[in-house]
């Protein structure tokens, strides 16, 4: 599966990020920066614990969304929590810019391949077919014309549960 999947580029850039970010965090561990406060020290902890968060959580929710039997609500709730993730990853890069880890060309290199995903990303959502749906009962992620308390034709099926 994991083959397959790197052939779609969304997928494959992903992994890249993954990858930068596994070395960015090994970089940080192995830097001298200095912290005035303990606090500051906690703070860059949890920069790169999120960061490392997030870079997992992208290539996990786009496998989610590639299978084939998930319905569009799914797909975009997926969509969305790979947005989350990929917005707060450029987000820890500034605060760890700002607690003073001084090699900005690689935290700019990794904000210009999160960039790269945006646009691939955007693309693969573009994809996405609204009308492979159920209908979303939190109202989110429903094609226009369909609402959150619109009566499921399925629910009368026998044997549902």
């Amino acid at each position: 599966m994991i083959e397959e999947w790197n052939k779609i580029p969304v997928f494959a850039k992903a992994i890249e990020i993954q990858q930068l970010v596994r070395n960015l965090v090994e970089a940080i561990e192995h830097t001298d920066i200095e912290f005035n406060k303990d606090i500051e020290a906690e703070m860059i902890k949890n920069n790169i614990d999120y960061l490392s968060k997030n870079a997992l959580i992208i290539p996990a929710k786009i496998a989610g969304a590639l299978s084939s039997n998930i319905p569009y609500a799914i797909k975009m709730e997926n969509a969305t929590i790979i947005r989350k993730a990929a917005r707060e990853i450029s987000t820890d890069l500034t605060g760890i810019e700002m607690h003073g880890y001084k090699d900005v060309e690689y935290l700019n290199f990794l904000r210009q391949e999160i960039e790269e995903f945006r646009v691939l990303f955007a693309e693969w959502v573009k994809s996405f077919n609204p009308w492979d749906y159920i209908i979303d009962r939190w109202g989110l992620f429903n094609p226009p014309g369909v609402n959150y308390d619109d009566h499921d034709p399925d629910d009368d099926l026998p044997n549902k549960k």
